[in-house]
């Protein structure tokens, strides 16, 4: 297949792609920021520009979980429309096959990945982690105001006792926690006071808390700040209650390396950054899924049902592989493992169809 053909097939892929990005994007956009609208209309300090905001700025992220159902659907657009047009039966009758035309396709998926590796993953980091932040500052003044996720809580021992800590926000990869409480015990296990502090922020040896409440002996007592102090490392608390998907790609080694020499399993960061290793191969394989049920000549009909068949397989291979990305992170098989297996079958997979229908 010549220079100009395969250009042709390549820039024809990515348009398709740009435009189901774009598509999406203004979809989910409307959607998030409809519903942060109707959750927030009443919290005081609200605006619409502070919710368009915060909508805008979490669309990296969401953007970044969609990327396969790109890959897929764009995939399956290029291929029908190519199909529609004759395009693929000129080619074939020239001597090109399937695996010389499918090539443009799959190094425009693999270019996609690699695209949102490494430059959506981090904005999409740093801008969800701010919008984290200006939701929490918007949501302040509401203390019932109920947090998107669920914090952990954590247990810090030190000589003078234990420490129960949590927190309904959790900001900046896990060092600072909004609306959190301390629920300091006795030897005894007895709790015997508590403080509600509208931030907190890890530092070296100690938590530095404002804007705090003390409730102790039936007394309640109003302070600008106090302190609590800690034994933990930064990078323990990172592990235990940083979300993986806030931390950029290329931290991510780093953190692991780092986590991993306390004593930590970091078997959450290392699927977060092992998963992202493979997206780039995820989406060729979604590409071959997409090639085994959109390569029909079009005077034979696309059959609907194979081709929600092959929307069908392309969710189930996203499911497999979310299920199999949780075993990872649990730690009951290593995460590389957990990370590639299901590429490397859908890769088979679609290999084994093509060459069984194209070459006999």
């Amino acid at each position: 297949m010549g220079w100009t053909l395969g250009r042709y097939f390549f820039f024809r892929y990515v348009t398709i792609t740009i435009w189901f990005f774009v598509g999406l994007l203004a979809l989910v956009f409307l959607i998030d920021f409809t519903e942060l609208s109707s959750r927030t209309t009443g919290v005081p300090g609200f605006t619409y520009g502070t919710a368009f905001a915060i909508s805008g700025l979490r669309m990296p992220m969401i953007m970044l979980q969609t990327v396969p159902f790109v890959g897929l659907f764009s995939a399956m657009a290029t291929l029908v429309s190519l199909n529609r047009r004759y395009e693929l039966v000129i080619a074939r009758s020239a001597g090109v096959s399937a695996w010389q035309f499918l090539l443009p396709c799959c190094i425009g998926a693999l270019l996609f990945g690699v695209l949102s590796v490494g430059v959506i993953n981090p904005i999409a980091a740093h801008a969800f982690s701010w919008s984290e932040r200006i939701e929490t500052q918007l949501r302040s003044g509401k203390s019932n105001a109920a947090s998107t996720d669920a914090a952990p809580w954590i247990r810090q021992k030190t000589s003078s006792g234990d420490t129960i800590i949590g927190a309904r926000a959790i900001l900046n990869q896990g060092l600072e926690m909004a609306n959190a409480v301390f629920f300091v015990l006795s030897p005894q296990g007895d709790i015997v006071e508590r403080k509600d502090a509208v931030h907190a922020f890890l530092r070296v040896g100690y938590w530095e808390l404002q804007d705090v409440k003390v409730f102790r002996d039936g007394k309640i007592q109003s302070m600008a700040s106090d302190r609590v102090p800690t034994n933990l490392k930064p990078e323990f608390v990172q592990e235990r209650l940083a979300r993986p998907e806030t931390i950029p790609f290329y931290d991510l080694p780093s953190k692991i390396e780092v986590a991993r020499s306390f004593g930590l399993k970091a078997n959450a960061f290392a699927m977060q950054f092992d998963s992202l290793v493979a997206l780039p191969f995820l989406l060729v394989a979604m590409t071959l899924i997409a090639a085994t049920v959109s390569m029909r000549f079009a005077r034979m009909g696309q059959s609907a049902t194979m081709i929600l068949g092959g929307v069908l397989a392309g969710f189930l291979l996203y499911v497999v592989t979310v299920l199999v990305k949780a075993f990872g992170v649990a730690g009951f098989v290593p995460t590389v493992v957990a990370a590639w297996v299901p590429v490397v079958v859908a890769m088979f997979f679609g290999v084994t169809f093509l060459l069984y229908k194209e070459d006999g």
